[in-house]
């Protein structure tokens, strides 16, 4: 039984769930459009291009979170699955994660994305463990803050390990899909890297170093 790793966005779904979520608050009128619109897109070019500063994002990106109470942020996230993420689940990545458990294999996701945002999306693939940026909550309130280490990077690789230690798996056989040349360090520690839909960098990588480059789109 080895560990199977999936990246969440662009990966499993066929968009950036971080990203969309912003615009979902921006459609609805619950943020102020021009601004949070131009600022969540600077962002996500920032990340694409691999010079995202993750705690000046989280500052930005949970905000939100604190600004309203924690029933009408269940209820907009609802919405927001339904509306904007089912449509861009992939067949093949049911599969794939279908394949995997068939075999006996540990599922995880492990995303940048925060908690808030992706823990009902990872249920759309019934997958058990997840790896996130977490956003702090208090007396049932987020408080627009995050908790230990952001899931980016090679804070992905912190938080992964952290759980290794808390748990009986090891990475012996694992495996990681992912497109994002942001997951490079997580990548090569594992046995089976395997590039999905990748980024240009990421591409260029998996050629150099001989990794499987598939589509699930």
């Amino acid at each position: 039984m080895s560990l199977a790793i999936f990246d969440l966005d662009n990966t499993l779904i066929a968009d950036d769930s971080d990203f969309l979520w912003g615009q979902f608050l921006v459609d609805r009128g619950i943020v102020e459009k021009d601004l949070y619109e131009q600022a969540n897109n600077k962002f996500y070019e920032e990340y694409k291009q691999g010079k995202l500063d993750i705690v000046e994002f989280l500052n930005f990106s949970l905000a939100p979170l604190a600004a309203h109470d924690a029933s009408q942020l269940y209820q907009w996230r609802e919405e927001f699955v339904e509306t904007m993420i089912k449509p861009i689940t992939l067949n093949a990545a049911h599969e794939l994660v279908e394949k995997h458990r068939a075999a006996g294999d540990t599922l995880m996701v492990i995303t940048a994305t925060n908690r808030f945002v992706t823990e009902p999306i990872v249920k759309l693939y019934g997958i058990e463990h997840l790896l996130a940026t977490t956003p702090e909550l208090k007396d049932g309130q987020y408080t627009g803050k995050f908790i230990d280490t952001p899931c980016f990077q090679d804070g992905k690789v912190k938080q992964l390990q952290d759980w290794l230690a808390d748990s009986m798996h090891t990475l012996a056989g694992s495996y990681f899909y992912s497109d994002s040349h942001n997951d490079l360090p997580l990548l090569k520690l594992v046995d089976n890297p395997i590039a999905v839909d990748p980024d240009d960098t990421l591409r260029a990588t998996a050629q150099k170093s001989d990794w499987p480059i598939i589509s699930l789109r």
